[in-house]
């Protein structure tokens, strides 16, 4: 009988000590993506990043200018050329469009690993700031409503986007 109360008093406080740690959860939320917004490091990032895409832009305009000079010019002599000379010509345009797609390939898959570097650091500076906020106020959740997986927020739920905003110094 003794072995019985001591085991159910045993069981008892640990209950009380679970709705008691349940008691002190703290749940957080931010919008990333609006905090990623409001960082100035974005706008410079974007900045470059247009200006790459330009660069790109410009080449790709360059070699689209002169696949098309050479097709007219094409045109304008494929009746008086002899055959030689125009099979030559053809697989010359036909390179020229071949060099074309290969480029414009290259060139989306370096736009978007350019991105990447470009932002990542960015995405990192602010996950930290969000997890300093966190550890510093004892938060013990921290949701992204970004992520559109909440389907719930409580008026308990505090938003982190000033705190956030201040340690970054915003």
């Amino acid at each position: 009988m003794k072995r019985i109360l001591t085991i159910v008093a045993v069981v008892a406080l640990s209950a009380f000590a679970t709705v008691a740690n349940a008691q002190n959860l703290k749940f957080g939320h931010i919008d990333s993506s609006k905090l990623l917004q409001q960082m100035p490091e974005r706008e410079q990032a974007r900045t470059q990043l247009e200006k790459y895409a330009k660069q790109l832009e410009d080449q790709m305009a360059a070699m689209q200018s002169e696949f098309e000079t050479k097709y007219q010019q094409y045109l304008e002599q494929a009746d008086s050329l002899p055959q030689v000379l125009r099979e030559a010509k053809e697989r010359e345009l036909t390179d020229i469009q071949q060099r074309f797609q290969m480029f414009q390939q290259s060139a989306q898959k370096e736009l978007s690993e350019q991105e990447a570097k470009l932002i990542q650091p960015i995405i990192d500076k602010a996950r930290q700031a969000i997890n300093d906020v966190a550890y510093e106020n004892k938060f013990t959740y921290v949701f992204d409503l970004s992520a559109g997986a909440v389907l719930y927020q409580s008026d308990q739920s505090v938003d982190l986007m000033p705190l956030v905003l201040k340690k970054l110094g915003l």
